[in-house]
């Protein structure tokens, strides 16, 4: 179908930067006048978990790969942090952060803490105290629940990702003609044709199975926008932009707003098997990102600008990123909530960050003191992602809009990062925080 770049429309999207972006203005958590009901979550969290495996925000492969050096926290090592009196947590951060607790404190009990610093019923005895706990008291809830460690050398590095909201349709219809797909039958997980034996070790790469049963690499980015899926019914909706949905596809996530004001909550189901690659570290490379002339700005907003002035260099540019996401509609009690973490909780906004599991367990409280105001404070571990690697790497989550948009796009924030653990488990560590 023709491809072209739109000049206009809905609030363009974003994904996790990777590039620190300048200076920018530094609203505070507390000015985002988010709310999070603990009965609205509670009621939810059972119904939800179920589709754990289906959503997820940020998909396999977005942003920057750093390499770990060990391969979990426990290896790494450990040490005690500063005391909790001595963090400078506000009031309302810390009655926000409560209810994130709240709502995702189940899952470690229920499962494997990869990063070896916690077991499961090390967290009865917080979870059990949040469910109650006084509101206007919940930063006395993380001192006497929470001992302080740092992370190898609890240098933290934080960038931001959202919900983004483009222009869309659940139908085809004059200018909405960027097909939305879903997963497609022939993906699965393979050995393709010619793989030897001695390397089919471990999962099979997700491949596209042929009908007379053999496997072989999946269509590529450019072969899915000239039409390898084109005629299967495999269309959830249709995007009015092709650079939005590019953009959507890397944050894993978003809405599709239509003409009537119609709101289609869509999320992640799957991806084609092929590696992620960033084209703003592409163009970095090339010498298109920067201060001088004919450069641009280092930010989601500056990679946009670029592929909007040079269309056909642009869409060049987005088919290096072989990378398809697959989508499913998010309907029923779900899609009121907001968009689902990789644990099956939803993620709230200024509260909720993404983590590498393997330091840093799901459900644990996370400290960020960083050269980026907006983003310090406490927050929840509530997602994962294939770009967050290794220790103290956080996405940082920001909700949907423009302000979480531009928050998100330019978010590249470096500093100390604490991370808080059940008392169980820093004594049985050796554990104890600072003075």
């Amino acid at each position: 179908m023709p491809w072209k770049a739109a000049t206009s429309g809905p609030s363009a999207v974003t994904f996790a930067a990777t590039i620190r972006s300048g200076s920018s203005t530094r609203p505070t958590r507390a000015d985002s006048g988010r709310r999070v009901t603990q009965a609205r979550l509670l009621s939810c969290i059972a119904m939800l978990a179920l589709l754990a495996s289906c959503s997820r925000i940020i998909p396999e492969g977005a942003g920057e790969q750093p390499t770990p050096v060990a391969p979990s926290a426990a290896i790494l090592g450990v040490s005690a942090g500063p005391s909790l009196a001595s963090l400078p947590i506000r009031s309302v951060d810390a009655s926000n952060a409560l209810n994130a607790f709240v709502a995702s404190c189940q899952v470690p009990q229920r499962r494997e803490d990869v990063s070896g610093l916690t077991q499961a019923q090390d967290w009865a005895a917080p979870c059990d105290a949040a469910a109650n706990w006084p509101r206007n008291d919940a930063r006395r809830f993380f001192t006497e629940n929470f001992t302080p460690v740092v992370v190898g050398d609890g240098q933290g590095y934080a960038t931001g990702y959202f919900e983004p909201q483009i222009a869309g349709s659940r139908t085809r219809r004059p200018g909405f003609d960027q097909p939305v797909y879903g997963v497609p039958a022939d993906l699965e997980r393979c050995w393709r044709e010619g793989t030897p034996e001695t390397e089919r070790e471990g999962r099979a790469p997700l491949s596209r199975r042929l009908p007379d049963g053999r496997c072989v690499e999946y269509f590529t980015r450019a072969q899915i926008e000239d039409g390898a899926l084109a005629g299967r019914g495999l269309e959830i909706g249709w995007a009015a932009d092709p650079v939005e949905l590019f953009f959507l596809q890397i944050q894993g996530s978003g809405q599709l707003i239509g003409p009537d004001g119609e709101v289609v909550r869509i999320g992640y189901a799957g991806q084609n098997g092929h590696a992620y690659t960033g084209i703003g570290g592409l163009m970095r490379e090339r010498g298109l990102l920067g201060n001088g002339p004919g450069q641009y700005a280092g930010s989601m907003q500056g990679i946009m600008q670029y592929i909007r002035e040079n269309p056909a260099a642009g869409r060049a540019l987005m088919r290096e990123n072989e990378s398809w996401v697959f989508f499913r509609v998010l309907d029923g009690p779900n899609a009121q909530i907001g968009p689902l973490g990789s644990i099956g909780v939803p993620v709230t906004a200024e509260n909720s960050v993404a983590v590498d599991p393997n330091f840093v367990p799901y459900g644990a409280p996370v400290f960020l003191d960083l050269d980026r105001d907006e983003a310090d404070g406490l927050w929840v571990a509530q997602d994962t992602g294939g770009a967050i690697k290794g220790a103290n790497r956080f996405d940082t989550f920001w909700g949907a809009g423009d302000r979480a948009r531009e928050i998100a796009g330019g978010m590249s924030g470096r500093g100390q990062a604490v991370v808080l653990l059940p008392k169980a488990s820093a004594r049985r560590l050796g554990l104890r925080e600072r003075p």
